[in-house]
């Protein structure tokens, strides 16, 4: 190895260390670690079934697609009640880890102020955002009114996963999503000017809450088509989303997604139609 090349080894050694030792830094503060464990005890009670769920004879079909949704909607308004609940846990544990950082540039955008009023105005940051996600399940329960997904034929399944996956490919390349997408990627735009005080936190909240479900809506509509509380489908979109926004080559992967997502669309529409 010449001493160019080895000096240039060299330097992207350490820049990749260097990189590396400040994230890891990064995910040391109180409001990451917090988050991380909130999205950990999610998993846990959605792991474990603790959440009650109406039909529970039928708990085992849960991860079905359509199940969850078509036992809520049977159950009236306690059964569309804890079905929100259930959403809210699974938004908790799919979403947080991809927005730690975000809450974090929050509170350090709060500035000097008490212990106290910072551990308010980012609860309140947290609580608009979370809110705002456990509203959007109201979408599949609507959804399913239209389209029962638990009862159509197989055959039409195919199609409405197809539909779905080319949906997903037709967003994932589209300027909405880079445009939402970048706002996820780089949160401290959000937090200029005045965010301090609970107005301040709940407004920032709220633009925060709209940028990310316009950058992940399409990969949770797909969630609803095979199945919203399928556990292996719930760890492979928050890894997805997670890599999307924090990753460094984020926006690429989402482009690579909507590509892919586009092939399997149109691949079970032609296996469907033969």
């Amino acid at each position: 190895m010449s001493v160019e090349r080895w000096r240039n080894h060299s330097e992207e050694t350490m820049h990749v260390w260097n990189t590396s030792r400040r994230f890891f830094a990064r995910q040391r503060h109180p409001v990451v670690l917090f988050t991380y464990g909130v999205a950990l005890l999610a998993w846990i009670l959605l792991a474990t079934r603790v959440l009650p769920m109406p039909g529970s004879a039928m708990a085992m079909h849960m991860s079905a697609p359509g199940v969850p949704e078509a036992m809520a909607l049977s159950n009236g308004v306690a059964g569309v009640g804890l079905y929100l609940v259930l959403w809210g846990a699974m938004m908790t544990a799919m979403m947080y880890p991809s927005s730690a950082h975000a809450f974090r540039a929050y509170a350090d955008a709060v500035g000097q102020t008490t212990k106290v009023r910072r551990t308010a105005t980012v609860v309140s940051v947290m609580g608009t955002y979370t809110l705002v996600w456990v509203l959007t399940g109201v979408v599949p329960l609507a959804f399913n009114l239209v389209v029962p997904i638990g009862s159509i034929a197989p055959e039409n399944r195919v199609f409405l996963l197809a539909a779905t996956l080319l949906v997903l490919s037709a967003y994932q390349l589209s300027p909405f999503k880079r445009h939402h997408l970048e706002h996820c990627r780089r949160p401290s735009g959000f937090f200029e000017g005045d965010v301090s005080g609970i107005r301040g936190a709940l407004r920032s909240g709220w633009r925060l809450s709209v940028d990310s479900v316009g950058c992940c809506w399409a990969l949770m509509a797909l969630m609803v088509v095979v199945g919203s509380m399928n556990l292996l489908w719930m760890v492979a979109v928050t890894a997805l989303i997670s890599v999307e926004i924090l990753a460094p080559d984020g926006e690429r992967l989402a482009r690579g997604i909507g590509a892919l997502s586009g092939v399997a669309g149109v691949g079970l529409v032609v296996f469907a139609v033969v």
